[in-house]
């Protein structure tokens, strides 16, 4: 493989923000144009759903602090960790050793990326869900680590999340050295029970396997269902590593922070990839984490009733609309879209609609190259204009549903 072929596998075009640079073609455009405001479904709305309240202010006080906040130790500042730990224990039931087992990274996306390049050699084998998070086959390529799939049947199960813990087990007897996830589920929201984290945790012990468990959703969880955390189970791998943020939930994507806590050898290898990566999570920006779980009374109730208000009106517009469904998301703010069968391919219709009707998804193949018939929302938006959308989309597809 060249470098240039190493890089062309990454792939941006699809990713969210990035629709501009997808490739103009000639379309099959069937009827009028229709009209409405931009929605953007690659990705959530801060503007719609504003960021924590005082996350500003408490950024400012960073800035007028300057050097000490500007230039923290690589793993994070003293006293930020500190705090973070503790809310962290709180929150997960971990017992987290702010000197030793946590970092504050650029965003989970930097998490994500320093716990797998601590984790991967080159032909190691990485299990992997699908579908799950796009960039987990990506870096998992980047790093020349071979992907081991394992198939989640999130169709046809309620009560779980649908992973094939056979095929799991499997997998790890094979020699599968390190395993990821995210949990709610990226793309189709779902939750992992009880059964099937302690489950996962039993396995990677019984086999060596390290772990990595992205949990960026898990304060949105929506009523009726129970999150476990894996990190806090009393049987679990020697070498785990869970990762977090004030991103998604409290719509402070825009400072770019992110938390992995876990083994004390995994996250000493993430300082030392950090330090020659990004050096540290950006210093002034460490400060909005002095609001992370110390946001207003009643602020994050009111946060996920508003989502699930949103999630419930979109799943209204779908229901009985032959050929399409979703399963209702359970935690975050996403929903996995079966379409019926097109006259036209799954990556034209995405473009079709950004076109005509000023509506952007991400296609189902981000998340596995199966998933040739979904689409990925992520409806953290103003709830009319998703709504409004959701019903352009619908019309299109009538148009472009093969006969």
């Amino acid at each position: 493989m060249t470098i240039q072929e190493k890089f062309d596998k990454l792939g941006v075009d699809n990713a969210p923000g990035q629709e501009a640079l997808q490739k103009e073609e000639d379309l099959d455009l069937r009827g009028e144009f229709l009209p409405g405001p931009a929605v953007d479904f690659s990705h959530g709305d801060v503007d719609a759903h504003v960021p924590t309240p005082g996350s500003f202010e408490v950024f400012a006080e960073g800035v007028r602090e300057g050097a000490p906040m500007a230039y923290t130790p690589y793993r994070g500042r003293r006293s930020i960790l500190e705090q973070v730990a503790a809310d962290l224990s709180d929150f997960t039931g971990a017992a987290i050793d702010p000197a030793r087992n946590i970092i504050l990274t650029p965003g989970t996306q930097g998490a994500l990326f320093l716990a797998m390049g601590s984790n991967i050699l080159p032909g190691d084998k990485v299990a992997i869900v699908e579908p799950d998070y796009f960039a987990n086959r990506k870096m998992v390529e980047f790093f020349h680590g071979e992907l081991v799939p394992v198939q989640m049947d999130y169709r046809n199960s309620r009560e779980d999340a649908g992973l094939d813990l056979a095929a799991l087990e499997e997998a790890f007897r094979g020699g599968v050295k390190l395993f990821l996830f995210s949990n709610p589920n990226n793309p189709v929201g779902c939750i992992y029970s009880f059964r099937e984290i302690t489950e996962i945790a039993k396995l990677a012990k019984r086999y060596g396997v390290t772990l990595i468990v992205d949990e960026l959703y898990t304060r949105q969880i929506y009523p009726g269902k129970t999150y476990t955390h894996l990190c806090a189970q009393p049987e679990i791998p020697d070498n785990l590593i869970t990762i977090i943020g004030p991103s998604k939930t409290e719509s402070l994507s825009g400072y770019r922070l992110g938390v992995a806590f876990g083994t004390e050898e995994i996250i000493d290898r993430m300082e030392k990839l950090q330090a020659i990566m990004a050096l540290r999570c950006s210093g002034y920006n460490q400060a909005v984490f002095r609001t992370w779980f110390h946001e207003p009374e009643g602020f994050m109730k009111k946060r996920v009733a508003a989502h699930q208000a949103i999630r419930d009106a979109i799943l209204a517009e779908i229901e009985g609309v032959p050929g399409v469904s979703a399963r209702p998301t359970e935690g975050g703010s996403y929903l996995f879209i079966e379409l019926p069968e097109l006259d036209v391919s799954l990556h034209q219709f995405i473009r079709i609609a950004r076109k005509m009707a000023n509506v952007t998804v991400t296609p189902g193949t981000e998340f596995g190259p199966q998933f040739l018939h979904q689409f990925r929302i992520n409806f953290s938006q103003d709830h009319d204009n998703a709504v409004a959308a959701i019903r352009r989309l619908l019309v299109l597809l009538e148009r472009y549903r093969k006969h």
